[in-house]
């Protein structure tokens, strides 16, 4: 069956194929009574816009590439709903790759969005601690580019972050304000999050006199990363390892710590406090709901799309630095220390 094309439309709407492009793409003014014939046509015949064709028209992509870490973890999905909900209105598309929490994976997304002649790139939470910089150079002065949460800052690449650093702080503030001095801190193993939330845990411990005790679960964003968290809670504590809270780098291992101390039978906030990051959906899904910070996650993705916008419209010339900041939610997962 031969598909519909804009100059059906056109014929269809008794107007010019240029108009019918106007209507559809939105980048003109037309009349609303010229615009109704033309959208009336487009319903009629099933019209569905060619974008390759229009990008050889063109000879200008209109598709964003976007590199997530993780399918699996909700902080990612919702970042990226933050992306689509502002690039609809805009008429690029987007094509999207995974990385899989790892640093050669995700040159590799990199090289095949550069191969699609995408028009511009974000990358969510990229391994900058694992990638050697000039990597990213060779790629921010071919295609203009927007990294979300990376603390390697490079001239010609925008930003957009959470104040981690601070949100890691407040964590650890409600945490020594409740009294607890024997708190956990677990991370995953490579991420540029992982790294600062660290650094700040660790400064903040010894800054009160107190030693650190850091676990590493593994990979911190896939599917077994609830399970791997609960595992290696149940150990440390079954090894004499005294704990009264943890902080979570993530609500995925947050999820994982709470499931681990109900199977020892230690209630959560009663025996442990649990604090996760990110306030997914699913911190106010389990029960007890999980006390966590807020990352504004769709505010990122809106963020990073507005800046990449902006890099691609001034021709890749101007480049530019948003930091959002966190807020704690306090639910029900953190409690004073039992004395």
């Amino acid at each position: 069956m031969k598909s519909t094309t804009i100059i059906d439309v056109a014929k269809q709407a008794g107007v010019s194929v240029a108009t019918v492009s106007r209507v559809v793409n939105g980048n003109y003014p037309v009349k609303e009574e010229t615009k109704k014939k033309v959208m009336d046509a487009v319903k009629e015949l099933n019209y569905v816009q060619n974008i390759q064709a229009r990008e050889l028209n063109t000879r200008q992509s209109t598709t964003i590439g976007v590199v997530v870490p993780s399918l699996f973890n909700m902080f990612f999905a919702e970042v990226f709903d933050g992306i689509e909900e502002y690039v609809k209105h805009y008429n690029y598309s987007m094509l999207i790759t995974c990385a899989k929490d790892s640093a050669i994976k995700e040159k590799q997304c990199m090289q095949e969005l550069l191969s699609r002649n995408v028009c511009g790139i974000i990358n969510i939470s990229p391994n900058t601690y694992a990638v050697e910089i000039s990597f990213y150079d060779q790629i921010a002065k071919r295609v203009p580019m927007v990294f979300i949460n990376s603390y390697i800052k490079r001239p010609e690449i925008s930003y957009v972050s959470n104040n981690e650093a601070a949100g890691a702080e407040m964590a650890m503030e409600h945490l020594l304000k409740l009294g607890h001095r024997q708190i956990l801190f677990i991370r995953g193993v490579s991420s540029d999050s992982y790294e600062i939330k660290e650094e700040i845990y660790r400064k903040m411990m010894t800054g009160h006199g107190l030693k650190p005790s850091v676990l590493n679960i593994g990979e911190g964003n896939i599917e077994k990363t609830v399970d791997n968290t609960l595992s290696k809670v149940m150990m440390a504590i079954k090894s004499g390892v005294k704990i009264t809270a943890i902080f979570a780098c993530n609500d995925l291992m947050a999820v994982g710590a709470i499931n681990g101390c109900h199977r020892l039978g230690l209630k959560v906030p009663a025996d442990i406090s649990v604090i996760g990051f990110d306030n997914i959906a699913l911190s106010r899904f389990i029960e007890p709901k999980l006390t966590t910070i807020d990352q504004n996650m769709a505010l990122l993705g809106q963020s990073a799309t507005a800046l990449l916008i902006e890099k691609i419209e001034s021709h890749n010339t101007t480049s530019d630095e948003i930091i959002l900041e966190n807020t704690l939610i306090e639910r029900n997962t953190t409690a004073s220390v039992k004395h």
